[in-house]
């Protein structure tokens, strides 16, 4: 997908709540990336490219990090000793010290909440395949007219005859991909 048509969607995504985009609108919080990026060289030592491909991939495609963000905080890793720098076949290697290995210890469970938010992030990579962003509009439709027409009654059974016609519908698509497979 386009750059233009991730970032129309992502804008969608966020005014109507939908996925992970909606709560917190931007994948990494403040204090983050650095908190990633140490924790990717923790497991391996890696150049900046292939830590942009790390995270990209973390996220199933949904967050791309831009050299911009990348390269700044690996200069900030460096100036406070917790990972360092070596030039290896023309590229810049960075590997994490002993102070940046104690710092993720310290950290496991931030680290930990990152990846399980890269975990949810991958599981809507698919809303970027083509086509995907025209599902969005009439999906919340859906919504909306879910929720209209059980504000508008009062019968309890209400909530769930709506229930059983969206797990139908759900069904439904399901089974157009399993006669896909």
């Amino acid at each position: 997908m386009h750059w233009h048509h991730r970032a129309r969607f992502h804008r969608q995504a966020r005014r109507h709540g939908l996925g992970p985009w909606g709560a917190r609108g931007r994948f990494f919080g403040p204090g983050e990336v650095r908190l990633a990026l140490l924790s990717l060289l923790a497991e391996r030592p890696q150049h900046g490219y292939e830590l942009m491909r790390s995270l990209e991939e973390r996220s199933g495609g949904t967050y791309r990090a831009s050299a911009g963000t990348i390269y700044p905080t690996l200069q900030q890793l460096e100036d406070e000793d917790l990972v360092r720098s070596d030039a290896v076949e023309g590229k810049r290697v960075y590997r994490v010290t002993d102070a940046g290995r104690a710092e993720v210890a310290r950290e496991a469970e931030a680290v930990a909440g990152i990846w399980r938010r890269a975990d949810d992030w991958g599981d809507w990579s698919d809303l970027f395949e083509p086509g995907a962003t025209e599902l969005v509009r009439p999906a919340m439709e859906l919504f909306k007219a879910s929720l209209r027409a059980l504000a508008r009654s009062d019968d309890p059974g209400r909530v769930d005859a709506i229930r059983a016609i969206l797990r139908d519908a759900r069904q439904r698509i399901r089974a157009l991909d399993d006669a896909e497979a």
